[in-house]
């Protein structure tokens, strides 16, 4: 009996009025069961794991708003770069990805070993569900059987990892790492025996690169506001001699570093100079003095000697020959954004990783060919397309996309005037819902991705905008506590107002239609579930009118057959979204600890069994099964990742 006794404090069945109460936060829910479940239903009953597994196929989007040197070439064909807490091994020509998902909060920085196959990758601290610090730490993995070789510096590193490089000249014994310390340290480490060989206060200052010297293993050069510094190392000492400017401008950010041939170094900076630092010594032998306008984000010494940089302000790829003189140039499109990071490919072929999160394939003169893409600020809107294999995202980096799942690219994109926050297709799939953060909705034609129909409800963040299955209506939810009900005609076209639903006492945050498109279901921000009826918006209090109701989709967190999704001791905001399967056997749910879970439909048990799995890195805001079921679609929040796993 205690058993029952110990999960009554959350949760209670009344079986003589049919209904089931769970607490979150000392908040009653109360959820009402369907007649035909009244007799059969137990509390306590054991309920199995889904019968489908989730496996990640592909990772949109590419961490460049804030990390560099984070894109390279390896031998296999495939590039290497990190969003999320996810490494993604791209190969372009076969349009596959692989995934390292050895980490668990997000990567910030990568080195490839001189051997191609060995990679160093570094995450910040993260949090655990328990509210527990996850370390900040270093993995060294091998990028072909993707298995973990050695973990570094757990509990040594402080906030976040945000360099890491091998040694080049050594075969690669040592590597070296700055974390995000107030002090930011420099730590050189044998990484194969897992053993701290140095450290040292590296700077006051933000550190924005730190890498061995290409023949002098004990020499390594870290640069950032203001300075760049020349270390050495004799056994455990690390001792610095700092750049001399002398007579040159010195800049507010030496941004970044490269080595030529002969083992002079290179720096870009914030000033759109390039400085040549002569072999062993820490001052400048030569300048190119306004080499991009603003500064220079990337500089890359290819193969046969001659050097590509890539501009911040002006958007500029640049080639130098031997003497750093100016051989060709081109222009990475502003909807790209500046150049963040470069990568030789194969002969006459580079990778350019921009600022915007966007990958692009780029050949001198002026061949430029995105092959990733994704968002750049936070991101919750996502909807299905009812029919095709495709869905749409929007974010509050004002762009909406519409994804092909096939070809992993936006089979178109468009700004709009507002951050934007929800989606929703309308059944015929012709024109597309976009709610803000500003109160504005907008209908948007799927084909000619043309303005159809714009509307303001409130000032405040529309967190839902979906039809009824019938095509006929439109709910617009609001963080103003309302929901907006639109009579739909001519077919997605034009709208009319023809109810607001007002009973409320927090904002909205989900919402489901009733399959015969006559009723809707709410949840709250203070855990409410209302009813409400769609020609009038009118709310509904007699449960035995939507007690046994079949509902067309559901989204909502708080409802019978979805409740189990919640975890113990669980605070209501700790999951954002759910999801069934359209086949009714699957619910999938995005929460705060950069997971997704997948559980068995119906999902009426108190913390229901799921299966559980990474890729995220912070709040999992959205996630949506195709309308085929074979793949489910999950996006990150701060992160801005959209992750596609398909379903087995």
């Amino acid at each position: 009996m205690k058993r029952s006794s110990s999960k009554s404090k959350e949760c209670t069945l009344n079986a003589e009025d049919g209904y089931v109460r769970m607490f979150l936060r000392g908040r009653p829910v109360t959820m009402h069961i369907p007649d035909q479940q009244r007799e059969s239903y137990s509390i306590d009953q054991k309920v199995a794991l889904p019968d489908h597994k989730l496996k990640l196929q592909w990772v949109y989007g590419y961490r460049g708003r804030d990390c560099r040197s984070n894109l390279y070439l390896l031998p296999t064909g495939e590039i290497v770069y990190f969003n999320a807490s996810v490494v993604v091994l791209y190969n372009t020509e076969e349009q596959q990805q692989r995934h390292y998902l050895g980490h668990n909060d997000d990567v910030k920085c990568l080195s490839v070993h001189p051997d191609m196959v060995t990679i160093a990758t570094g995450q910040v601290a993260g949090n655990s569900k328990d509210g527990k610090l996850l370390a900040p730490h270093v993995r060294v993995w091998d990028s072909v059987s993707l298995n973990t070789l050695h973990v570094l510096g757990m509990g040594v590193f402080d906030r976040a990892v945000t360099c890491v490089a091998f040694s080049k000249s050594n075969g690669g014994t040592f590597l070296c790492a700055v974390d995000d310390a107030n002090d930011h340290i420099l730590s050189v480490w044998n990484w194969q025996k897992e053993k701290q060989l140095a450290d040292v206060k590296c700077s006051n200052d933000s550190v924005l690169a730190a890498v061995f010297h290409p023949m002098d293993t004990n020499l390594i050069v870290t640069c950032g506001k203001s300075h760049i510094n020349f270390w050495t190392m004799e056994g455990n000492t690390l001792t610095k001699r700092q750049g001399l400017f002398e007579k040159h401008e010195k800049p507010k950010y030496v941004l970044c570093v490269a080595f030529a041939e002969n083992g002079d170094a290179i720096t870009g900076d914030s000033s759109g100079n390039i400085y040549i630092w002569a072999k062993g010594g820490n001052r400048i032998s030569q300048v190119v003095s306004g080499a991009h306008e603003g500064g220079i984000f990337s500089v890359c010494v290819l193969k046969d000697g001659t050097m590509v940089s890539g501009g911040g302000k002006d958007r500029k790829v640049v080639l130098w020959d031997h003497d750093y003189r100016k051989q060709s140039e081109m222009e990475v499109g502003d909807s790209f954004g500046p150049v963040r990071a470069l990568a030789e490919g194969k002969p006459g072929e580079l990778f350019i990783g921009t600022t915007k999160n966007a990958i692009i394939r780029a050949a001198f003169p002026d061949t430029l060919t995105p092959i990733v893409q994704g968002h750049t600020d936070e991101l919750w809107g996502l909807d299905i397309h009812p029919s095709m294999e495709q869905f749409v995202t929007c974010s509050q980096d004002k762009q909406v996309h519409l994804w092909d799942t096939n070809s992993h690219q936006p089979l178109w994109s468009k700004t709009i005037e507002d951050p934007g926050r929800s989606a929703g297709f309308h059944p015929s799939g012709a024109v597309l819902a976009v709610g803000t953060m500003t109160g504005r909705w907008l209908v948007l034609d799927t084909d000619t991705r043309d303005l159809v129909s714009m509307h303001t409800d409130g000032n405040e963040i529309i967190s839902n905008v979906k039809y009824s299955p019938d095509g006929n209506f439109l709910a617009v939810a609001s963080h103003d506590n309302f929901v907006y009900i639109y009579a739909v005609t001519e077919n997605g076209r034009k709208y009319s107002r023809v109810g607001k639903c007002t009973g409320h006492s927090s904002f909205v945050t989900h919402l489901d239609w009733s399959k015969d498109s006559k009723y809707l279901v709410t949840n709250s921000g203070d855990y409410e579930i209302l009813f409400w009826e769609a020609s009038n918006g009118k709310h509904v209090t007699n449960m035995d009118t939507v007690r046994n109701l079949e509902w067309s989709t559901s989204t909502c967190t708080l409802a019978f057959n979805t409740f189990g999704i919640w975890p113990d001791g669980a605070d209501g905001t700790d999951i954002n979204a759910v999801c069934r399967s359209h086949d009714g056997s699957l619910l999938a749910s995005a929460d705060d600890f950069g997971k997704v879970h997948l559980f068995s439909f119906p999902c009426s048990q108190p913390r229901a069994p799921s299966l559980e799995y990474g890729g995220h890195s912070s709040h999992v805001t959205n996630v949506a099964f195709l309308h085929d079921n074979s793949h489910l679609i999950s996006t990150g929040g701060k992160d801005t990742s959209i992750l596609q796993w398909v379903v087995a």
